[in-house]
């Protein structure tokens, strides 16, 4: 099958092997997958990770020991855990916490920068026929921002500072203001603040920024993003740390505890709410698409994903 490799670069192939049918998963091809921060915090070294990249898709599952789900077009939870009935993470349905887990594309399984993936049965969910593909591949990311919601409790009342302009600080501001909060997002590039303040939302110039805030969501993909956050916080405020990046920062962390910051790490979040709200129309995040590249032409789209004035591009394997 045709697949686009890591093994310290990166290599397209047409001869690589396809993951076989094995029991409790099934097999799914894949119709669009979308690029993220972390496919490209990926090629530089990020978990160490070798094979297929690429998590975030919509596909169509064509084998499967459930009868029910062939044929059908699917999103899937990126976070496999061991299933053994000893895990406690996996008995509580938190499978992203299993030290035995594999993640889709970034950690111990192949991703979905290929014709076929495979994934746990319970792993997928069922895309609505109004949904197109071009949505549905923003689940996962999504998911990812609604993930705070069930982490911690936001008063309406409070101040909220989305700080990144990138792909993930725009599908959280997005969510945030879908959930009648009023976040302000800010980040270094103009020319997508004006876009993103052309969706409704209300951005500014990180450079601008004057006042602290209630609530700090880091979105900056980068190291020193925390570093920023903790100057934007206020005292006994909370930050919430979103960005994974492979190169670390130094950091000093006494203003956490003179100013008795609260610290939240949110990673992976459940698909179901963030489909719920693609499907209702709550969140639409079809004006952050930048492109969409056949997967042999991947080195284009990466080249388009680097560029700081796009916010999503796409790749199709079909």
């Amino acid at each position: 099958m045709r697949a686009l490799t890591f093994n310290g670069s990166f290599q397209y192939r047409t001869d690589y092997q396809a993951p076989r049918l094995i029991p409790s998963e099934s097999l799914v091809r894949v119709r669009l997958a979308g690029i993220c921060g972390t496919d490209l915090e990926v090629a530089r070294g990020y978990m160490a990770f070798r094979g297929v990249p690429g998590h975030e898709f919509v596909g169509e599952v064509i084998d499967s020991a459930r009868q029910d789900l062939v044929g059908k077009r699917v999103v899937g939870e990126i976070n496999a855990g061991c299933g053994r009935a000893s895990c406690r993470w996996c008995a509580a349905s938190m499978q992203r916490h299993c030290p035995d887990r594999t993640v889709l594309g970034i950690l111990g399984r192949d991703g979905a920068f290929a014709d076929i993936l495979s994934l746990p049965d319970e792993n997928l969910i069922v895309v609505p026929d109004s949904v197109p593909d071009r949505l549905a591949v923003f689940t996962e990311p999504l998911a990812a921002a609604y993930e705070i919601f069930s982490q911690i409790h936001i008063p309406r009342d409070c101040s909220i500072l989305v700080l990144g302009d990138g792909r993930l600080g725009a599908l959280i501001a997005l969510a945030l203001t879908a959930e009648a909060y009023s976040p302000t997002l800010a980040g270094r590039h103009q020319e997508k603040l004006e876009r993103l303040g052309a969706l409704g939302l209300n951005t500014r110039l990180e450079t601008e920024l004057k006042s602290k805030f209630d609530y700090v969501v880091d979105c900056t993909g980068r190291g020193e993003g925390f570093r920023r956050a903790i100057g934007l916080v206020k005292p006994r405020g909370t930050i919430v740390l979103k960005s994974t990046a492979a190169a670390s920062a130094d950091l000093n962390l006494a203003p956490i505890v003179i100013d008795e910051i609260s610290i939240v790490g949110s990673r992976c979040g459940l698909f179901a709410p963030a489909l719920a709200a693609i499907a209702s129309g709550k969140v639409n995040p079809a004006p952050l698409i930048d492109g969409e590249f056949p997967l042999s032409e991947w080195d284009s789209a990466f080249e388009a994903a680097r560029q700081h004035s796009n916010f999503k591009i796409l790749l199709r394997p079909s």
